[in-house]
């Protein structure tokens, strides 16, 4: 874990609203569809480069109320939606698969966030969620890092 200042950046891709109670029940869970959705529709160009960014904003409230979450990416597409990550300083959880198999790189991910609501629910913890932007940054097929808004 690092803290980590980040500047403003556009990520475009493919959006859902959604609460953490409905992602805990698959009949009601909307994420992994919507990464689908991203997966079939946008081609991602990882040798080249490309980076997938996972964005959790417009939070209602805290981890009970609805937010936005968008698969996408950096590169410009006007046929995409457009969020910004905004500036701040974030806590960063690192992750790591052990191959990109799908549902290893699913499991790491899971795992990660694991690691985030584990910190998140100490109430010694040092840092407190701001509530503002988080995401995940897929740095390659097999590495995450997860992003949490921090005040």
């Amino acid at each position: 874990m690092r803290i980590e200042d980040v500047d403003e950046k556009q990520i475009y891709g493919i959006s859902v609203r959604t609460t953490n109670t409905n992602e805990m029940n698959p009949e009601t869970a909307k994420i992994g569809k919507t990464w689908q959705k991203f997966f079939s529709e946008v081609s991602v160009n990882y040798q080249g480069g490309e980076k997938v960014y996972g964005v959790y904003y417009n939070y209602e409230s805290d981890a009970n109320g609805e937010f936005n979450v968008l698969a996408g990416i950096e590169k410009a597409n006007n046929s995409l939606e457009k969020v910004f990550i905004q500036k701040g300083r974030y806590l960063v959880f690192e992750g790591k698969a052990a191959s990109p198999d799908d549902k290893v790189r699913v499991q790491a991910v899971i795992e990660t966030w694991g690691k985030v609501w584990d910190y998140f629910s100490n109430e010694k913890s040092e840092h407190k969620r701001a509530y503002k932007t988080d995401f995940e940054h897929y740095k390659n097929q097999t590495e995450i890092d997860i992003y949490i808004s921090i005040l």
